[in-house]
């Protein structure tokens, strides 16, 4: 293989990305891996619950740091599989939900493989690569610095350095050394980020699960669209279609007196408009329940704060999305979840006030719907918190809801999305 300035510059660019995550490895890992386990041991004595979370946290960072250098500087894709959690969920629960993600523990499990292997890996690419500078500045006089011609008193790798001919070895061995680091050292620090996908990619079994509760959240969405659908043929027809079939009847009995008997045909004719109206108003309703004009056309915010204006009790709407929207089908999703929980909120909270807020960050949508009302909402029962469980889930998002016994109620929604 022919060697270039190019390819020499890739080795010096390998070498001093291994030092830095050798110093990382060894330092980040051991720290945040005994941090890890103080906070994992007072958990029972209530102070973990406070400090696991951030402590986790701070772990995946460490790890998500990984993932991206492992990317931009080797090509590694390492994919992050954590499961979400809601923002604003008490420390009770962040704590709880973070130590039952399966990828929590495999973090915890590669510090310890990150500070011993990984670090090893790291190092010698660095090593391979910065070592033979010794062996050249020896053979070039430097051995004179470190012994007086007749006694070893330095040694280069596995040659003893005494005078000028041993020195002249050292510079041979350094020569070797960095012919083979040419080669070594970017496959060493490749070797360091392979290490890090092993320790860290999910496994088979959990990609089975994920496979499984996709699955499930994607014929729940087939069945929900299913009665969707007969939800619509049976409003169309026992609305609307029903108007329509009137009014064709009405028109024919004008037609015949519109001669006859003026002032009963006149009469028709008024009714006959107001059917029509009526029958507008159904179709409008109809058409705002599958998807609303202004969703369409103005977005998530806007469709939310007309979802307010026609609620019963005040309703105050916080919407603080960057430029762009996200998709069609999640801005729906988003918006009858909403409608769901303002609903729901009116019908059984016994509130006299709403709130939603509504914000995009780090890739979320994230929603919450406040009421002030008696509190004790839960998820199950045949609840409709269920069902917006469910419509989130197909997008693979999630739904937690804090609402003690007196209140209030806050249920918070996350979705993973980008805006475009």
């Amino acid at each position: 293989m022919e060697m270039t300035w190019a390819g020499w510059r890739r080795v010096g660019v390998a070498a001093g990305r291994g030092l830095v995550l050798a110093v990382v490895s060894l330092a980040g890992a051991l720290a945040l891996f005994v941090l890890s386990v103080v906070s994992l041991a007072v958990i029972p004595a209530g102070i973990g619950i406070f400090t696991t979370p951030w402590v986790l946290t701070g772990v995946r960072a460490f790890a998500d740091w990984r993932r991206l250098v492992a990317a931009e500087w080797c090509g590694v894709r390492i994919p992050p599989a954590y499961r979400p959690i809601p923002d604003g969920a008490k420390p009770w629960t962040r704590c709880f939900r973070m130590l039952g993600d399966s990828a929590t523990w495999r973090d915890l499990c590669w510090l310890p493989v990150d500070m011993t292997a990984g670090f090893l890996t790291a190092l010698l690419s660095a090593v391979l690569a910065f070592y033979p500078l010794e062996g050249f500045a020896l053979a070039l006089g430097l051995w004179r610095a470190f012994t007086d011609g007749t006694h070893v008193n330095w040694w280069y790798g596995f040659v003893p350095v005494s005078g000028q001919g041993s020195a002249l070895l050292a510079g041979a061995l350094a020569a070797v050394l960095l012919f083979t680091s040419y080669f070594a050292t970017p496959a060493l620090l490749r070797g360091h980020f392979l290490i890090v996908r092993a320790a860290l990619a999910p496994g088979q079994r959990e990609l089975a699960e994920r496979v499984r509760v996709l699955t499930e959240t994607r014929r729940d969405a087939v069945d929900t669209s299913a009665t969707e659908l007969r939800r619509i043929e049976r409003d169309l027809h026992d609305g609307a279609q029903a108007r329509l079939v009137a009014m064709g009847m009405d028109l024919g009995t004008i037609e015949a007196l519109i001669e006859k008997n003026p002032a009963k045909a006149k009469e028709l004719l008024a009714r006959t408009r107001e059917s029509s109206a009526e029958a507008l108003t159904e179709l409008r309703d109809l058409v705002r329940g599958i998807h609303p004009p202004v969703l369409a056309e103005r977005g998530l915010g806007d469709a939310l704060r007309a979802l307010a204006l026609r609620m019963p009790l005040p309703t105050e709407v916080s919407v603080e999305l960057p430029e762009g929207r996200a998709d069609a089908p999640v801005e729906s999703a988003a918006y009858f979840a909403v409608s769901e929980l303002l609903t729901n909120a009116v019908k059984h909270s016994g509130a006299d006030r709403l709130w939603v807020d509504v914000h995009h960050t780090d890739g979320r949508l994230r929603i919450t719907v406040t009421d002030n009302g008696g509190g004790g909402a839960r998820i199950g029962g045949g609840s409709g918190l269920t069902g917006v469980e469910r419509r989130l889930g197909t997008f693979d998002g999630v739904l937690a809801v804090s609402s003690p016994a007196d209140g209030p109620t806050m249920v918070s929604m996350e979705i993973p999305c980008a805006l475009s």
